[in-house]
């Protein structure tokens, strides 16, 4: 079962340091790069992960291709894509032990969540980490 409840969403967000965003986009409009700039602005860092764009420069990170491609380990994974998109990057997440596995707000996926939280990793799923923080009180990061 997703982990929803106030308390274990504080764990999850004041213990993570290093978030792999994917599904990041250039385009300031979009939901994805309103989240990675304010995560930024908290004080985590997010590697942006995008095919489309690997190679090249989000709000000063790197984009990388994929997970595995991804130079550093990362304590979460926040998937900006569609439902049906989802399975492929869960596996990743799972062969690669990251320990959570975020799914943003309309991001549902029950059999991905269930082979992740299976495999040990903490799933949180239907819900942003922006609205979050502010509503569970989480301070900024030095």
């Amino acid at each position: 079962m997703p982990t929803d409840a106030p308390e274990q969403l504080r764990q999850v967000l004041s213990s993570v340091k290093t978030i792999a965003l994917v599904g990041a986009s250039e385009k300031t409009h979009r939901p994805s790069h309103d989240v990675m700039a304010y995560l930024q602005n908290q004080g985590y860092r997010v590697i942006p992960v995008n095919p489309r764009l690997a190679g090249q420069q989000l709000l000063g990170e790197t984009v990388y291709g994929n997970l595995p491609e991804l130079p550093e380990p990362v304590d979460m994974v926040d998937l900006f894509l569609a439902p049906e998109r989802t399975d492929p990057v869960i596996d990743q997440a799972i062969d690669l032990k990251i320990p959570v596995v975020w799914l943003q707000i309309g991001v549902i996926n029950q059999e991905g969540a269930a082979r992740a939280e299976a495999a040990g990793l903490t799933v949180v799923m239907d819900h942003c980490p922006k609205q979050e923080i502010p509503r569970l009180g989480i301070a900024k990061r030095a």
